[in-house]
C-alpha cells in the first residue's frame, strides 16, 4: 500500500510501516502507538479485511476508534475475477462480529 501511495497516488508525506505482526490483531496492536496522536484514521485494504481491522481497533482502544474515517475500500473492477470467494471468506472470518463494531466510522 505504501509504494502504491506514493508511486500511483503520488503521496508524498511520511509513511510508516509496521512490519512485525503475524496476524490482523498483531498489526493493529503495533499500530496503536502510531495513531495516538492522529486526527483521524483511515484504513485502506481489501473490503472484509478493512472490516475485521476497524473492528479490532474498537475492540482494543475505542477512543482511538473514534477517529476512523472512511476510506475508498472498493474500486470497480478491483479483483474481479476472486472478489466472490474473498467475499464469502470475508464474511465467514467476520461472523463473530457485533452490530456495532461493523460501522465504518462512529
Amino acid at each position: 500500500m505504501a509504494g502504491y501511495a506514493k508511486s500511483v497516488l503520488a503521496f508524498d508525506g511520511t509513511v510508516l510501516l509496521e512490519d512485525q505482526s503475524a496476524t490482523t490483531w498483531e498489526n493493529i496492536t503495533n499500530v496503536i502507538p502510531l495513531l495516538e496522536d492522529v486526527d483521524r484514521i483511515k484504513i485502506a485494504s481489501q473490503p472484509a479485511h478493512a472490516l475485521k481491522d476497524r473492528a479490532y481497533l474498537r475492540r482494543q482502544r475505542p477512543d482511538l476508534a473514534e477517529k476512523l474515517v472512511r476510506a475508498d475500500d472498493y474500486r470497480t473492477g478491483e479483483w474481479m475475477v476472486v472478489k466472490p470467494l474473498l467475499a464469502l471468506y470475508g464474511l465467514w472470518t467476520l461472523r463473530g462480529l457485533k452490530a456495532e463494531e461493523r460501522k465504518i466510522s462512529l
